[in-house]
């Protein structure tokens, strides 16, 4: 079964949006994340920030990243709502960690915050509506 069938069969919540949401939002979200990433980036490699304030970033990127493969690619409720857990925790952790630093950072994510807020209760939900 195809990752389009797969995810259609599955029972979400009535509040769940509909799918054409997702892409404009990952869209928007991912360039807000490139731009304030790249910029701690380069607050580090210029010696502003320590590597303990960029790590909760690189992090946050790589359990992004995995979400798809995990909950698509592998069709694992169960390890995408874990790892959106973690998607949520490192974003809280960067954000409070890049505060004394540069806050536009911070301020400049809140809607990716809100988001992945949703998205974990999405997929918590999801998960819990398809536990067998």
């Amino acid at each position: 079964m195809n990752t389009y069938d797969w995810y259609q069969t599955l029972t979400k919540p009535s509040w769940a949006p509909p799918a054409g949401v997702f892409g404009p939002a990952w869209t928007f979200l991912y360039i807000l994340i490139a731009v304030s990433y790249g910029y701690a980036g380069y607050l580090f490699f210029k010696g502003r920030i320590p590597f303990i304030v960029l790590l909760p970033f690189i992090l946050n990127l790589v359990f992004n990243l995995a979400f798809t493969p995990l909950q698509f690619g592998l069709q694992n409720n169960f390890l995408a709502a874990a790892d959106v857990l973690l998607v949520l925790a490192t974003l809280i952790w960067a954000l409070i960690a890049i505060w004394p630093y540069a806050r536009w950072i911070a301020y400049a994510n809140v809607p990716y915050l809100l988001w992945v807020t949703f998205a974990t209760a999405l997929q918590l939900a999801v998960t819990y509506l398809n536990r067998s």
